[in-house]
């Protein structure tokens, strides 16, 4: 049986896969460099790429899939927000697939498409994060989950957003 809403619990896997790409990206291209590992070693990145890529369209299809039922008690504009940058992390995790896939190739240019890679994974892993913020706000300070309340009654959707506090270390 699948939870319902299956959006959260699907979207902690590109987060997890954008935190660990760059790691394992670094870790391989230096074990190539320096001759401890031969290139092919790299298809674990192309790899990990093309599971952030499906986890990443699959949380955004779930997303998509629960967003009606969200703007009851959530203005739309929050959930657009989120929705946009989750498409950065969808369209910048194709990116760094195709750059992976291009630096299994041999030579200088397997070489150069490994480090784009280790760069671009470094822009998702930024795009995710942000993704992630967002998608915390939507919830812990919006109320998303109110759309999942069996009782609605009392549930007000918030007009504007709240003035945002600072952090405090």
């Amino acid at each position: 049986m699948l939870p319902d809403p299956l959006h959260p619990a699907v979207v902690h896997f590109p987060i997890a896969l954008a935190a660990i790409i760059p790691l394992f990206a670094a870790l391989i291209l230096l074990a190539i460099r320096s001759g401890r590992t031969p290139p092919l070693t790299w298809a674990v990145v192309v790899l990990l790429q093309a599971l952030l890529v499906g986890s990443a369209w699959l949380a955004h299809e779930t997303g998509h899939d629960q967003e009606e039922r969200v703007e009851k008690v959530l203005d739309e504009r929050y959930i657009e927000e989120h929705e946009e940058a989750s498409d950065w992390v969808l369209w910048m995790g194709a990116a760094g697939l195709a750059a992976a896939a291009l630096g299994l190739a041999g030579g200088s240019a397997g070489a150069w498409a490994r480090m784009g890679a280790l760069v671009i994974s470094l822009v998702t892993l930024a795009a995710a994060v942000r993704t992630g913020h967002l998608g915390g706000e939507l919830v812990y300070r919006y109320g998303a989950a109110n759309a999942y309340l069996e009782n609605q009654q009392g549930v007000e959707k918030p007009q504007a957003a709240p003035a945002a506090k600072p952090y405090a270390h």
